[in-house]
C-alpha cells in the first residue's frame, strides 16, 4: 500500500510509484554482463533469450554490445523486490550457468546495487562467527589476566553474550515480525540490514565488558582483603550499582531517542541498543552476575598454578588497594636503642596514697599540717 502524506520522503514516494506501476522488482534491477570474447555471433541473444526464461524473472531487455563488440549488458527484472530472499536466489541461479556459459563461449557475471547488497550481507554473514568468536576469545584472555581467575572471564563472556542475544531477539521480533511496531512508528516489517549484527555486537560488547569490569574490579579488591566471597560481592554491588545504574541510564536515554527517528535502519540500532543496555545494568549486572557468583563460591577465584605462573601481572586497583586500606606493619624494634619507659598515669587518689608513704618513711617528730580550710569571718553587731 503506498504511503503519502505531507511528511513522505521523496525517496519513498518515488519508490512506492516505481512499484505501483511496473511492479516491486522494478526496484531491484539486476545488471548481466556478458564477455563475448571468442564468441558466437548470436551468442549475446542466446544468453539473453535463456536468462529472461528464469523463474522469477519478469522481463529482460535486449543486450547491449559495446562498440568492439566484446561485452554486452542485459537488465533483468525479477518478480520480487530488492530485500527478498527469492531475489537472491535468483543472483545464485545467475551465477550457476557453467552449461550456458560453455555452450556459447561466454562468461556471465551479475552486478548492479541489489547484487552488491546481497554479496555483502553473504560476505558479512560469513564473517560475523569468526568475529564473534575472535572478540570473545581475546576479552577472556585480557580478563584471565586482569583478575586471575579463569571461571570469571568464562562467566562474564557468557554473560556479555546473552545480553547481545537478547538484543537480537528484540530486533527481530519487532522489525520482522512486527510485534508492537506501531509503538515505535513503523510501518510495515522490514528484513535486517545485513551489517546491525556484528556493528551491534562491536558496541554492546564494549559496553558490557565496561561495566563487568568495573563490578569485577571492586569485588575482587574487597575479596583479596579478607578472602570472604560473599562479603566481596556485596561490597562490588554496593560501590558500583549506583555508578553502573546512572551510566545505563544515560545510555539507554541516549540509544532510545534513535528510535524517535524516521529510518528504520536508525530505528534498529537505537531499539537494539537501548534493550541491550536496559536488560545489561539491571538483570545481567545486578542480579544474575551476583547470584552466579554466590553459587560459584570461592571457585571464582581459583586458577591453576602454571597459568598463574604464566600470564603477566597486570594491576588494576588490586594489591594497591589493599595496601591502603590494610593498616601498615609495625617496624622491627631496635636491639641497640633503650626502651623507653611508658609514662605513669597518676591520679589524685594515687598521689594522695605516695604522699602518705613518703610521711611514714620519715624519721623524727610528726607535725601535723594546719588545715587550709577558711574560718568564717565574724559579723559585726
Amino acid at each position: 500500500m503506498p504511503v503519502t502524506g505531507p511528511r513522505t520522503p521523496p525517496p519513498r514516494v518515488a519508490f512506492d510509484l516505481l512499484t505501483r506501476g511496473f511492479g516491486i522488482g522494478a526496484n531491484a534491477p539486476l545488471l548481466v554482463v556478458i564477455d563475448l570474447d571468442g564468441a558466437e555471433p548470436d551468442a549475446a541473444a542466446t544468453v539473453a533469450a535463456e536468462l529472461s526464461s528464469l523463474p522469477g524473472v519478469t522481463r529482460a531487455t535486449p543486450p547491449l554490445p559495446n562498440d568492439e563488440n566484446t561485452a554486452a549488458i542485459v537488465q533483468l527484472t525479477p518478480d520480487s523486490g530488492p530485500e527478498d530472499e527469492a531475489t537472491e536466489d535468483l543472483v545464485l541461479a545467475i551465477r550457476d550457468q557453467q552449461a550456458l556459459e560453455s555452450a556459447t563461449g561466454t562468461s556471465i557475471d551479475v552486478t548492479g546495487a541489489t547484487a552488491f547488497y546481497i554479496d555483502i550481507s553473504q560476505r558479512l554473514n560469513d564473517r560475523l562467527p569468526v568475529f564473534i568468536i575472535s572478540v570473545v576469545s581475546l576479552s577472556f584472555l585480557l580478563l584471565t589476566a586482569v583478575f586471575r581467575a579463569p571461571v570469571v572471564a568464562a562467566k562474564a563472556a557468557v554473560m556479555n553474550l546473552l545480553g547481545i542475544a537478547a538484543a537480537y531477539g528484540v530486533v527481530v521480533a519487532v522489525f520482522q515480525w512486527g510485534w508492537a511496531k506501531d509503538l515505535i512508528g513503523l510501518e510495515q516489517t522490514v528484513p535486517i540490514i545485513s551489517f546491525l549484527p556484528m556493528g551491534l555486537f562491536a558496541v554492546l560488547f564494549g559496553l558490557s565488558m565496561d561495566y563487568e569490569v568495573f563490578i569485577l574490579s571492586r569485588i575482587r579488591e574487597a575479596w583479596l582483603i579478607d578472602r570472604d566471597n560473599d562479603r566481596a560481592i556485596v561490597h562490588g554491588l554496593s560501590a558500583s550499582a549506583r555508578v553502573i545504574t546512572a551510566a545505563a541510564a544515560i545510555m539507554f536515554a541516549v540509544f532510545g531517542s534513535f528510535v524517535a527517528g524516521d529510518s528504520a535502519e536508525i530505528k534498529m540500532f537505537g531499539l537494539g541498543l537501548a534493550v541491550a543496555v536496559l536488560l545489561d545494568a539491571t538483570v545481567i549486572r545486578m542480579l544474575v552476575v551476583p547470584a552466579s557468583m554466590k553459587v560459584l563460591g570461592n571457585a571464582n577465584w581459583w586458577i591453576p598454578a602454571w597459568l598463574d605462573r604464566l600470564l603477566p601481572n597486570l594491576d588494576i586497583e588490586g594489591s594497591e588497594a589493599t595496601e591502603e586500606l590494610e593498616p601498615a606493619p609495625a617496624s622491627p624494634p631496635n636491639p641497640r636503642r633503650r626502651p623507653q619507659r611508658e609514662p605513669r598515669r597518676t591520679t589524685r587518689t594515687t598521689r594522695c596514697a605516695h604522699r602518705a608513704r613518703l610521711r611514714d618513711a620519715t624519721p623524727g617528730p610528726r607535725t601535723r599540717r594546719p588545715s587550709r580550710r577558711r574560718r568564717p569571718r565574724s559579723r559585726a553587731h
